[in-house]
């Protein structure tokens, strides 16, 4: 007999905001109308996920919650017992700590164990900073590919950049990366000091934020201006060769 999903619960993957600000212009009606109704919610961390329903307002009462806490640590048998709501009916939230759930993120051991018991999965709209840096950058937008954290190593990592380029080169596509913000100085020095001087590069800072900056420009460039520092700022990073 086949499963029934209108007797279980709906698995909502909810985009969170890449930065708090007074005005909402990134998450849309219907969204913080699903959030307010939530009386479970999976996230990587319960102070974050509670300044990020204070800023929804009207939400469930934070004590009526059940918050379920999902991270890189997490083990599979307890992911998996996070389906037992989902299974009785109940509506559940997967909620980034920023942009989009189990993009860069944890979450999708979670959503692949949803499908595999026939539980609705519904991803909901919000902003992706992957997609916003590529939107800005002036790249391919056709073939790209996201490569998130570059190794901390440094001759690791000065290969790992000229790879990407060299793949760029080769398929003319768009390589994508990302970096701790606190090392965000160091991998531009990188990038601008082992890339060839006509590969384009893009950093896409505080997206979505009033002091939101996208510098897209050659290497040649990028060499005789290195701008603002942008540690501390979360970024992406984007090479086209």
């Amino acid at each position: 007999m086949s499963s029934n999903k209108s007797q279980k619960g709906t698995l909502y993957l909810i985009p969170n905001t890449l930065g708090k600000t007074p005005e909402n212009n990134t998450i849309p009606d219907y969204v913080l109308s699903v959030v307010r109704r939530l009386e479970v919610m999976i996230v990587e961390n319960v102070q974050t996920t509670s300044r990020y329903l204070q800023w929804v307002e009207n939400t469930v009462p934070e004590y009526e919650i059940e918050f379920l806490l999902l991270n890189k640590e997490t083990p599979i048998q307890e992911i998996r017992s996070f389906l037992k709501p989902l299974k009785k009916g109940r509506d559940v939230g997967l909620i980034s700590e920023a942009g989009c759930p189990a993009v860069a993120d944890p979450g999708s051991q979670l959503i692949k164990m949803a499908h595999d018991i026939d539980i609705k999965v519904s991803p909901l709209v919000g902003p992706s900073s992957i997609l916003l840096a590529l939107m800005g950058s002036g790249f391919n937008g056709q073939q790209f590919s996201f490569h998130g954290y570059l190794p901390i190593d440094k001759n690791k990592r000065q290969a790992a950049i000229q790879k990407l380029e060299t793949k760029s080169q080769k398929n003319g596509s768009t390589e994508i990366f990302m970096e701790a913000p606190h090392r965000n100085d160091a991998i531009k020095k990188d990038v601008i000091r082992y890339c060839q001087p006509q590969t384009r590069f893009c950093t896409a800072t505080n997206l979505t934020l009033p002091n939101e900056q996208i510098i897209s420009k050659k290497i040649s460039d990028w060499r005789k201006e290195f701008g603002p520092s942008i540690n501390k700022d979360p970024t992406i990073f984007l090479l086209y060769a």
